[in-house]
């Protein structure tokens, strides 16, 4: 018996990296899962995003696990294609208990120098995108009047401002305000709202020429090994470049289970001492 048997999840940026993490950890503890997925490029990122293979190979693997798997391509920018792809899963799998705001992307660029599209791109995505999945999924939460769980994906980024990626920091604050305000708002439905904030986390949003530019700005063309010493100066743990999207999905399964079932408006880093190192 797992400790989501007969839930439902629906999970955001579902394709790859912590969306298909958390997909997986879900099913594995019993869940169905309704997977959403850009699946697509957008301009403005400057690394690959996941492609339609993989949010089907997300789908393979969690028929493997024996449980439902409903898949949608939506946008989270457009939430008319959010709320198609949640009035498909409601109706091939009947309900939605934990909803997993997860989609994100990242750009670089200081303040002044960020294009109109950077920003735009970024606020619609990692802000506005977190609303429309609530607004598209969570009335069903509400009217069934069971309770539920929802978790955003926040950052460290939403505990302090990084330079050159002020637009995430940006979002990713704006998330944590949203996060505190339905605590209160969905609290008398019984619906827990919180949010899990990585520091690095070992997918390919971290892994590209981007990312590795930012933290080693002295070099012309740095790779992940010339990355590594930056990396773990973040984090208070020794020998710690980045965490698992796995470490990501334990703190998620805790907040999606009734192992947390009292704990609701509560940001919860897992950062390797990041937001905590002084100096760092």
């Amino acid at each position: 018996m797992g400790k989501l048997d007969g839930k439902v999840a629906l999970i955001t940026g579902a394709a790859r990296g912590q969306g298909r993490s958390h997909a997986l950890g879900l099913a594995g503890e019993g869940a169905d899962i309704i997977a959403i997925d850009i699946a697509q490029q957008v301009g403005s990122v400057p690394y690959p995003l996941a492609s339609l293979d993989d949010l089907e190979e997300t789908a393979r693997l969690i028929k493997g696990l024996g449980r439902r798997v409903v898949t949608a391509q939506a946008d989270v920018r457009d939430l008319a294609q959010m709320q198609a792809a949640v009035a498909d899963g409601l109706t091939q799998l009947g309900r939605i208990d934990i909803v997993c705001a997860n989609a994100g992307v990242i750009s670089a660029g200081r303040v002044l120098d960020l294009t109109p599209e950077q920003w735009n791109d970024m606020i619609a995505i990692n802000l506005t995108g977190v609303w429309h999945t609530v607004k598209a999924a969570v009335p069903n939460m509400v009217e069934r009047g069971e309770g539920g769980s929802i978790i955003f994906t926040g950052s460290t980024s939403s505990l302090g401002g990084y330079p050159n990626v002020g637009h995430y920091v940006t979002a990713k604050h704006g998330i944590i305000g949203l996060m505190h305000t339905l605590a209160n708002e969905l609290g008398p439905q019984r619906i827990r709202v919180n949010a899990v904030s990585p520091t690095n986390v070992n997918t390919d949003l971290l892994q590209n020429s981007t990312f590795y530019k930012l933290f080693r700005p002295d070099l012309d063309d740095p790779t992940m090994e010339d990355s590594l010493e930056a990396f773990g100066s973040m984090h208070s743990l020794p020998n710690l470049p980045w965490v698992e999207a796995s470490d990501i999905t334990n703190a998620v399964l805790y907040l999606a289970t009734d192992d947390s079932r009292f704990v609701t408006g509560v940001n919860l880093p897992v950062d390797g001492g990041a937001s905590q190192k002084v100096g760092g």
